[in-house]
Formats: C-alpha cells, sequence, structure tokens
C-alpha cells in the first residue's frame, strides 16, 4: 500500500484565497468534520468538489477522498475563515489527534486508514485535505480538475465514460451527474429537484371481504342479540302513578330516554324528556318490551321503608270501631251513650259533619277506639276513609227506617276494606219499631243474621235509654279476640290523618289515629305530601301526652301545611329523609294537578267556542276542618250542568282571611263560611269590595241556597199556551202593508203581538210560528178580541192567506227552571 503524494492547484497568482483547486492534504484552515487519511479504497477517483465537475465514475480513481476544497476560511471572501486553530486530528493522540493545530487526521492510529472489512488491503483510508473551505466568493468556480490518481481532468462530462478499474470489485457503471464547469455550460446543481417519491399501499392479498348475504346474517343476529339483552334488562312490571315523565319512564324501564321518544315519535307523539305522558301511553310502550303496568297511589310512588316485625315484638293492641250508617240514626247517640257524654247536643242540625275519634276503657274489658262518620250523602269519602282505618264496623240502622241509601253505601264500603261487620238495629224503644223487618232487609243484601244460619252478628238496641249497650260492646270484644289484633309498638310510628284543620292560637291541627309504632314527641314525620315534626300531642280529651302507641288517636301540633284526610301519616328516620320525601310528593302531586288543565288544540277548539256561552259561577270555601271542606266542595261541585258551572277556586280550612276576599273580589266569587268566620280585617275589606260572605253551620243549607241561586242563573224555560182559534172568511190586499183577513173568533180570545200557526186542511203552513203585526175592530185598534166578534188580522212577513184558513193563537210564558235533575247527591 503506497501513500498518494500531494497534488498541488495551479491558481493564479493575485487570486483570492479559496479560489484556485484544492490542495490535497491538511494544508491550514479548519477542515470540514470527518476528515480522514487519504482514502485509497474501494474508488479510484476522488469526488472533487461540489460545484465543479463530478470526475468520479467515468475512470478508475486512484486517490482517496480529497476534501471538500480546504478548510472553512469565514464568510470574508479575502481571508476566509481559518477555523479555531486547528482542524480535529484524530482521536488517537499519537497520529490522530493532534490538538487543534492541525487538519483532522483519522480516528485511528492506521497509517493506511480504514482496510475495509475485506482482508484485501483496498481501503487506505480517507486521504488528508489539502485545505479547509476557502469561503463564498463569487468567483468560487468550483473543485479543479485532477485530485485522486486515476481521475479524469476537469471539464464537461457530457455522458460520462467508464470509470476506471475499481478491484477487486470491478468496473463502475460510468457516467454521473454532470456538474457546473467555469466553461459555458454551467448547470446550478441548487435548482434542481428530487423527484417526487410515491408509495402505494400494500394490500393484504390473504383477506377476503365477507360475502354480502354472510355479512347480512350477521348483522340480523346480532341485531337480536342486542334486542334480546335489552329485553333482559327490562323488569317484567313497572310501578306507576296516573302519569310520569319520559324520564322517570325510562329509568323504571333501564331504557334511554332517546329510545322512548323515539318510539313515541313512531306513534306520532313529539314529546320532550321531562314532558309527561298519560299511563295509557305508558302501558303501549311497556307492552313492547314485555312488560306490564301497575297504577299507585301517590304514596306507593314514594313509599318510606317500614321496619320489619319480629314475632316477640307483637304485642296485643286496642280493636279499631267504625260506627256508620244513614243520617239520624243514632250513631252519636250511641256514642255519648258508650262515652256517657252528650257529643250529639253540640252538634249543628243534631247531624255529625267530622268524623271523630275516641279511646274508650272498658274497665277490665280493655280499650277499644271507635270511630264516629258522617251518614249525610255529602261525607261519603268520610265513610270510605274510616272504612279503610278500621277492623270492625258497627252498621246503625233505625228500626222505624229500614234500610235507607247510606246504609248500603256503608255496606259496600266495608266490604271493599274486607271489615267484619256487626249490626245494632237503633230505637227499638219506640213503638213504630220493626227489628224483624231490618234484619230481613239486611239479609236481602247479604247481612245473615246468626240465628238465621248466617254469619252477621246482631244487637237491638236504644241508644237514647242505654239499652243494650253492654251486649253491643260484648260482641265487640268477642269478634276483636277473634282477630287477634297485634301491633309492633317498637318501631317507628305508622297511621292515618283522621281530620285536619286551623286552630287559632295553635296553627294547623291534624287528628291522627296511630296504627302501628310509638309515636313521641320530637319525632319527624311526612303526614301526607307535608313534613313536619311533633311539636306537642293531645290525646282525644284534650290532655298533653309525651308518647302514644298502637291503636291511639291523638292530635299533633307542628304541620307545615293542611294534610288531607286520610293522608298516610309515616315517621322518618330524620328530618332530611322528611324533606326528602315530602319534596318529592309535592313534585308528583303537580304533575297530576297539571295533567287536569285541559288545553286547547284544533280538536276541542269548536267546543270551546260552543262552551263561551256556558255561565260560570265562582265559590270560594273555608271550613272549619279539612274534611268538611273536601265534602262541601264535591256537593257543590255536583250541582252543575250543561249551562252553569260552577267553580270551586278555593278550598281550604282555616278562617276568612283578607287573602280569600282579594281573590273573590278579582274572580267575582262568592265565599262560604262553614263553621268559620272572617277576621275583622277580612269583613272590612269584604264591605269595601262589595263581596258577600255566606256563613253556615249545616250542610244542607249551603247546598240549598247555591242550588237556588244557580236556578236564577239559568234561562228561563219557554211555555207555548194556545189562547184562541181564528178561521179567516175573507181577504184584502192593501198597499205596502200586505194581505188583511177578515176572521171570526171562534174560540178563546186574540191578543195584539201574540203568535199564529197557519192550519191548511189540517196542514201548518209556516214552520215557524208568526207574530200578529195588526189587530183592529172594524177601523180602530184593538188590543184584544173575544171570541164571537169579527177583527181583521195582519201578519208579519206572511200574505198567503185564504179563505177557509184556521189561526190558532198562541200566546207564550216564561217559567223559572229547576235544578232538581242534575243534583246527584
Amino acid at each position: 500500500m503506497q501513500n498518494r503524494a500531494p497534488e498541488t492547484s495551479s491558481a493564479p497568482q493575485g487570486a483570492p484565497q479559496g479560489s484556485g483547486p484544492r490542495i490535497a492534504g491538511t494544508v491550514g484552515g479548519r477542515p470540514a468534520p470527518g476528515t480522514r487519511p487519504p482514502y485509497q479504497g474501494n474508488r479510484s477517483g476522488g469526488y472533487q468538489g461540489q460545484n465543479n465537475r463530478y470526475q468520479g465514475q467515468g475512470a478508475p480513481r486512484t486517490g482517496g477522498y480529497q476534501g471538500q476544497g480546504g478548510g472553512y476560511q469565514g464568510q470574508n471572501p479575502n481571508s476566509g475563515y481559518q477555523g479555531q486553530g486547528g482542524g480535529y486530528q484524530g482521536q488517537n493522540p499519537n497520529p490522530g489527534y493532534q490538538g487543534q493545530g492541525g487538519g483532522y487526521q483519522g480516528q485511528a492510529p492506521r497509517t493506511g486508514g480504514y482496510q475495509g472489512q475485506n482482508p484485501n488491503p483496498n481501503y487506505q483510508g480517507q486521504a488528508p485535505r489539502t485545505g479547509g473551505y476557502q469561503g463564498r466568493t463569487p468567483n468560487y468556480q468550483g473543485r479543479p480538475a485532477g485530485g485522486a490518481p486515476g481521475a479524469r481532468p476537469g471539464g464537461f462530462r457530457p455522458q460520462g465514460g467508464p470509470g476506471g478499474q475499481r478491484p477487486p470489485f470491478g468496473q463502475r457503471p460510468g457516467g454521473g451527474r454532470p456538474g457546473p464547469s467555469s466553461g459555458t455550460q454551467e448547470m446550478d446543481t441548487l435548482n434542481q429537484r428530487t423527484p417526487k417519491k410515491t408509495f402505494t399501499k400494500k394490500t393484504n392479498a390473504s383477506y377476503k371481504k365477507r360475502n354480502a348475504e354472510e355479512e347480512k346474517e350477521f348483522q340480523v343476529q346480532r341485531r337480536k342479540e342486542q334486542a334480546a339483552a335489552k329485553l333482559a334488562s327490562v323488569p317484567k312490571s313497572i310501578d306507576m302513578m296516573e302519569v310520569i315523565t319520559v324520564s322517570d319512564l325510562a329509568k323504571k324501564m333501564n331504557l334511554k330516554a332517546s329510545e322512548i321518544i323515539a318510539k313515541l315519535f313512531k306513534m306520532g307523539m313529539m314529546v320532550t324528556i321531562n314532558q309527561q305522558i298519560d299511563h295509557e301511553t305508558a302501558e303501549i310502550i311497556c307492552s313492547e318490551y314485555n312488560c306490564s303496568v301497575h297504577l299507585v297511589s301517590l304514596y306507593d310512588e314514594t313509599l318510606i321503608a317500614s321496619e320489619s316485625d319480629e314475632d316477640q315484638e307483637l304485642v296485643d293492641r286496642a280493636p279499631i270501631v267504625t260506627v256508620m250508617g244513614h243520617v239520624d240514626h243514632g250513631k252519636t247517640k250511641l256514642l255519648d251513650a258508650i262515652r256517657s257524654t252528650k257529643v250529639a247536643e253540640g252538634e249543628y242540625g243534631g247531624i255529625t259533619q267530622h268524623i271523630g275519634a275516641y279511646k274508650v276503657n272498658l274497665d277490665d274489658r280493655g280499650e277499644v277506639v271507635f270511630l264516629d262518620t258522617p251518614g249525610h250523602a255529602a261525607f261519603s269519602m268520610m265513610r270510605a276513609r274510616g272504612a279503610q282505618v278500621t277492623d270492625i264496623v258497627i252498621l246503625v240502622v233505625a228500626a222505624n227506617d229500614g234500610v235507607m241509601p247510606q246504609t248500603r253505601e256503608a255496606i259496600d264500603h266495608a266490604r271493599a276494606a274486607n271489615v267484619p261487620i256487626i249490626v245494632a238495629i237503633n230505637k227499638c224503644d219506640l213503638a213504630e219499631a220493626k227489628p224483624e223487618r231490618v234484619m230481613q232487609q239486611l239479609s236481602d243484601l247479604g247481612l245473615m243474621p246468626e240465628e238465621w244460619g248466617g254469619q252477621t252478628l246482631y244487637c237491638q238496641i236504644s241508644a237514647l235509654k242505654k239499652i243494650g249497650i253492654d251486649e253491643l260492646l260484648d260482641t265487640v270484644l268477642l269478634q276483636a279476640e277473634m282477630l287477634e289484633l297485634k301491633a309492633n309498638a317498637n318501631c317507628r310510628a305508622e297511621g292515618k290523618i283522621i281530620e285536619s284543620r286551623i286552630d287559632q292560637g295553635r296553627g294547623i291541627v291534624a287528628s291522627v289515629l296511630i296504627e302501628r309504632g310509638t309515636l313521641r314527641q320530637g319525632d319527624h314525620y311526612v303526614a301526607g305530601i307535608y313534613p313536619g315534626r311533633v311539636r306537642a300531642m293531645f290525646d282525644d280529651k284534650g290532655r298533653k301526652i309525651e308518647i302514644a302507641g298502637p291503636s291511639t288517636p291523638v292530635e299533633i301540633i307542628g304541620l307545615s301545611d293542611i294534610p288531607g284526610a286520610g293522608d298516610p301519616f309515616q315517621v322518618t328516620e330524620d328530618e332530611r329523609q322528611a324533606r326528602q320525601v315530602g319534596a318529592k310528593r309535592q313534585e308528583l302531586e303537580r304533575l297530576g294537578d297539571s295533567r287536569n288543565v285541559k288545553k286547547v288544540t284544533l280538536d276541542n277548539l269548536y267546543s270551546k267556542i260552543k262552551e263561551g256561552t256556558i255561565q260560570e259561577f265562582n265559590v270560594i270555601i273555608k271550613g272549619d276542618v279539612q274534611g268538611s271542606v273536601e265534602a262541601l266542595q264535591g256537593s257543590l261541585e255536583k250541582l252543575s250542568n250543561d249551562e252553569i258551572h260552577l267553580n270551586v277556586i278555593r278550598a281550604s280550612a282555616g278562617a276568612i282571611i283578607e287573602s280569600d276576599i282579594t281573590l273573590a273580589s278579582a274572580s267575582e266569587a262568592l265565599v262560604i263560611g262553614f263553621n268559620v268566620r272572617p277576621t275583622p280585617r277580612a269583613q272590612a275589606l269584604a264591605d269595601q269590595e262589595k263581596i258577600e260572605i255566606r256563613k253556615y253551620n249545616i250542610i244542607y243549607d249551603v247546598v240549598d241556597d247555591i242550588r237556588l241561586a244557580m236556578e236564577g242563573m239559568l234561562s228561563p224555560e219557554v211555555r207555548e199556551i194556545e189562547i184562541g182559534t181564528v178561521e179567516v172568511r175573507d181577504t184584502f190586499k192593501v198597499p205596502r202593508i200586505g194581505t188583511i183577513a177578515g176572521a171570526m173568533v171562534t174560540k178563546g180570545k186574540v191578543k195584539r203581538n201574540a203568535l199564529v200557526r197557519v192550519i191548511r186542511d189540517s196542514i201548518q203552513l209556516n214552520s215557524q210560528m208568526v207574530r200578529i203585526s195588526s189587530l183592529k175592530r172594524f177601523k180602530d185598534d184593538a188590543k184584544e178580541v173575544a171570541e164571537g166578534f169579527e177583527c181583521g188580522i195582519g201578519l208579519e212577513n206572511f200574505n198567503d192567506l185564504r179563505v177557509g184558513d184556521i189561526l190558532e193563537i198562541v200566546d207564550t210564558e216564561e217559567v223559572a227552571r229547576k235544578l232538581e235533575s242534575n243534583q246527584k247527591i
């Protein structure tokens, strides 16, 4: 292996440094990185520069890589950048890295450079560079010709001949990219662009797309699986109220609300997630998922979990007995006889208008709770509530009256509640008493006496003379013993609201019958839809108590609003639970109320227009207790008919206050006070606004007065009365008047402005009666012509009169109409 001799360049004298050809080796300047000893190996011709002609592939190169034209001499074309003192001399301190004083001598101490991977000594390393980069000058002509031995002299290579020998790898193909030269054929390589490479994604030849039919079957099967999974998540049945929102229905069915909305859209209903639908629509949706719908009440929808009862915790409790029957059959008298009180004497009209609860101690025989219900037809709801909370029903029937309508209703309520009935035939001391007839009537209704082979217990009593009372109580205790009545006293209290009212000085007061558990002062509870806290408790005699066990009627104070009679009463774990349950129930109550609001649509617009002629009678009802208010409201609303609609715009318990008068003034309503009076300020405002306040103590009087007032608003009935008959004897044509008939009054009389039917050959000519426009006796006007006299008669807009026609004279009268047929109580 021989080292190449350094080559010198023939640069013209005086030329700027760096403008001439570079000398091989390491001459000054900063060599480019990676400079090594002369490359003697693979290529016979060295690379002669970037801007000069490419001298490589045409002939074999004898020299190695000659560097890149010298060290970098700086950006000044005169002196150039001379580097930082020297090139990188290699990594070995001996022949390699010499500090910064010389050029790059290679990375290894080998003198011949890199010998290649082949044991043949071909690769001799990189030849040292003769000079660094001489700067950017406008006279830079590229690298000179020559360089490594074997390279062709500079100049344009139009076609590039074959290169030199490249032992031992054979001959390289000739040619190469022609570079710019100092001659006229110079090419700027910087302006040339590299051809754009395109890549084609290689497809997997082994992939085969599913057949269209297989894909379709796959999709169908997947849909079936998804539908089956969805059906499996939907419950078999759900509980709901009369109305439910779309979101709540979706939660109950474990579906997305959007799916329910889509189903309704297909049914032609545009709904939102918070919109309400009725239970019938919900049933249609649920039927598609094989889900049934059960209607529940407001309180079942928001049920408070009850504590479980253990057998060892159950104790005997007093029976709850409800006294029912027709009005004035002696129910309250019977309770007075049992309690040795005079409650009946304090009731207006001698009739019960409230439901009362009393606890009676029967000495050593135990205790019994009695509920007294009204017998009037208006208090049907009270009787129904009494039957729902009771254990035994005492049906009081007067021996002189027998079975009456409310007697039958009481039997129906007891049977609906599955409660045993004990019949008490009252007023047996009267001479006209017929107990056997009463027993026969009740047997026909299914209450067969025991002595007749039935199962119903009968007692003949006289509440007024206290005859048979002990026998009746023994019968009640016997029936209670057969029922084995027990309750858990060691749990949270539960019961029913018997009655509620506003008490002056104490606020809202509710009568509660505890059915299970123990109620204590300070407990938080939910009464109906309103939360509250027990501030104080009183027993049926008005004594303050702190604890009330099962089968105990109490009055409690501390309600946030007036609950409805018959609403459930439940003690909660804490105040937070009471408020949450109350808020949820109030929300559901509002949803139910909004469903009853009638909205005008195109379908019912015509009927609404027709209803414009209907008169409205607005009333405001204020009563002493909520149950009486509800009963009175129901009775008055039954008075409505097709012409007059009675509208109860407010019905609540409590005294008549200023807001009631203000509402009555705005709506032109009548204010009804049932066992209540207006406050002084409310009375003064009513006098100022000319608002009428009617005060009543008996429900009969309220219904009768309102009926008369509504009858006065009805349009009177017009009746036709035939008052005479006239025979036409002759006719006359009078200009600008028409036909005048000369007639004879054959029957009755003729009156001016009376109505006339024209009869010809026993057929009425005019479909509607015409009025007499003129009536004359000879030439004088007459108001009336009696039978047997002649007269002249002219008719309005009717001239077809002939001799022999019969004129029937008809008069009308107005008759006031009645509401008897519309009253249903």
